[in-house]
């Protein structure tokens, strides 16, 4: 197979050109040439910006695309057109923020979150996952039937930049008490990039198409658990002491990025308007039936 990847030399877009040329695939890149440039050189790169500066792409033909680093509906939908004589499948990679969060057990068909101004494209924030949406709605009309959308939850894994999950592994490592927020029991779903690269390019191969929720693992999996996992991995002698939402919340400690993955429980997040209890809760039994697999 042919394939251009939008992106492709961060995090989630290097593990899906290393998984394509595992699988034997001709790998094409189209970015700026600003991150990690000659991360591989044994693969074409076509050097250009999404925003208006499409040249390098035309007059070119693949069999498929990814695309990793989509947005803003407007830029999305240029390439989208451009493209759709170019290519006989297009896969997006969204995220599971554009739904309304405010329920557990969300799947394909959850009510999606809305923007009331569509040309506002300042993405960072409560904007997000309607802007999302609205990506995802541009490729679906410039590829009429011949889309896949991939909704993935927290993406983990080697070469992530943030410390969304490597915190945890990392102090625990280190051992001693740690402090560890809310109710042990409160669930937390993650995926690591290496399953979902090559789960997405077995799709996209296929040319399956449609809407799929990508998150992990397959049983429920607690934050509990989840330390429990870093001081097996690590030999470390960490213990744990549960501090309660309420004590964190009084000492103006902030939700998700001040601590990784704690989410109090009636925390409403930016552009909700009720708490985000569904958002380590995703149904992805579309995507597991169809082959999504995790490891340890």
């Amino acid at each position: 197979m042919k394939l251009l990847i939008l992106g492709g030399t961060k995090f989630l877009g290097r593990h899906l050109v290393e998984a394509a040329l595992a699988r034997g695939h001709e790998v094409t890149l189209f970015n700026r040439g600003q991150h990690n440039p000659g991360l591989f050189p044994q693969v074409e790169t076509l050097i250009g910006d999404r925003d208006g500066k499409l040249d390098a792409l035309r007059g070119r033909r693949w069999n498929a695309v990814i695309d990793t680093s989509g947005y803003v509906p407007r830029i999305v939908r240029m390439s989208a057109e451009l493209l759709a004589d170019a290519v006989e499948h297009y896969t997006f990679i969204s995220t599971v923020s554009v739904y309304r969060l405010d329920k557990p057990a969300v799947d394909e068909q959850g009510a999606i979150g809305t923007i009331e101004d569509e040309t506002n494209e300042e993405f960072l924030g409560p904007n997000y996952g309607p802007l999302k949406a609205l990506c995802e709605r541009a490729v679906q009309t410039a590829l009429p039937g011949r889309s896949l959308i991939v909704r993935p939850g927290l993406i983990v894994g080697p070469h992530d930049s943030t410390d969304r999950f490597t915190y945890w592994p990392q102090r625990v490592a280190r051992g001693g008490e740690v402090l560890a927020p809310g109710r042990s029991d409160v669930p937390i779903q993650v995926i690591d990039a290496r399953d979902l690269a090559e789960w997405t390019v077995k799709m996209t191969e296929a040319q399956n198409t449609g809407v799929y929720n990508a998150t992990g693992p397959a049983s429920p999996m607690t934050l509990e658990q989840v330390l429990q996992e870093c001081r097996t991995a690590s030999e470390s002698d960490a213990t744990f002491t549960w501090v309660s939402d309420a004590f964190l919340e009084e000492q103006k400690v902030g939700p998700w990025l001040e601590i990784p993955l704690w989410i109090p429980e009636a925390y409403v997040m930016p552009g909700e308007d009720k708490p985000s209890v569904g958002l380590f809760q995703i149904d992805c039994s579309k995507a597991i039936a169809a082959g999504l697999s995790f490891r340890p």
